[in-house]
């Protein structure tokens, strides 16, 4: 695997590959690589002939108050996983790469609507920075696949905006959430929970299966207030297992609004704060035709 940090090189290594007719696969990346992220990269393998991955933490998306300066770097790590499963290219940009000059006086991509809920609401900087950083990153790779794990669900569903409204050539593809056996989804932010707290983690997921259950049981939407009764037990049974939740919403699949009436392809979306660590997770329901 090589390792370059300039555009220049990384450009040289992608046209090289595709002289040799190969598909360019991708995998951006903030580092500290867990078994989440290598599923990624296995499945760009096998979807691509030369796969790069990215590693840049990105500065723009994270807030005032948040955990940039501590967020944890493992790069000869990072590497070596990459090298054994196989990767091509690790593309390590610095910041004068990513962010040229001034980075308050930097253009910014910005999806409105879909990224302003949820996670937007709770970290109005948070999808400017990512979609900035992406299309960026998609530019300097041009890559003809994408990959992306469904734990970030509503930055995959903002990302396949983005490249829809920007008419990028890019097939995004999602991998499932990799979990713990206990099933709690796998993320970098993990390392900050107490012994005490990695045992009572998975209970984010257990909540969010619950009401899918329920929901299934019913076979259909319930009315918004029934809705709103769910979310809100969901929270306060979280609340007391020592959880601040920031949200627990159902909604559709195909563009995160609400779910109604009728709608059959549903999601339901968490954040929720556990100490020093915030989780996000997600569950998909299949609920039957009403016609």
């Amino acid at each position: 695997m090589n390792k370059v940090q300039r555009v220049s090189s990384l450009r040289a290594a992608v046209q090289a590959a595709r002289k040799d007719k190969k598909t360019i696969g991708f995998v951006p990346t903030m580092g500290n690589l867990h078994e989440g992220h290598l599923e990624l990269v296995r499945l760009a393998k096998r979807r691509a002939e030369f796969v790069v991955v990215s590693i840049y933490v990105n500065p723009t998306q994270f807030g005032k108050n948040e955990d940039l300066a501590n967020y944890p770097s493992t790069p000869e790590e990072d590497a070596r996983s990459l090298a054994e499963i196989g990767a091509d290219l690790l593309f390590l940009p610095e910041q004068e790469t990513m962010y040229p000059g001034d980075i308050d006086e930097q253009t910014v991509v910005y999806v409105p609507k879909i990224g302003d809920m949820y996670c937007g609401k709770d970290r109005p900087e948070h999808f400017y920075g990512v979609t900035t950083v992406v299309s960026r990153l998609f530019n300097m790779v041009q890559p003809d696949i994408a990959v992306f794990g469904n734990k970030d669900y509503q930055q995959i569903a903002i990302i396949r905006r983005m490249v829809e409204d920007l008419a990028y050539p890019i097939q995004i593809v999602g991998v499932d959430t990799v979990r713990s056996e206990e099933g709690l989804a796998l993320s970098s932010r993990n390392g900050y929970l107490t012994e005490k707290q990695l045992a009572v983690a998975p209970s984010l997921q257990q909540s969010l299966r619950a009401m899918s259950d329920a929901l299934k049981l019913k076979s259909a939407v319930v009315s918004k207030k029934a809705l709103k009764e769910m979310e809100d037990d969901t929270k306060s049974q979280l609340r007391k297992l020592g959880f601040k939740p920031q949200y627990i919403t159902v909604c559709r699949q195909r563009d995160l609004k609400p779910a109604k009436k009728g709608d059959t392809k549903l999601v339901i979306l968490a954040a929720a704060q556990l100490g020093k660590a915030r989780l996000i997770d997600n569950i998909e329901v299949e609920l039957g035709d009403p016609s």
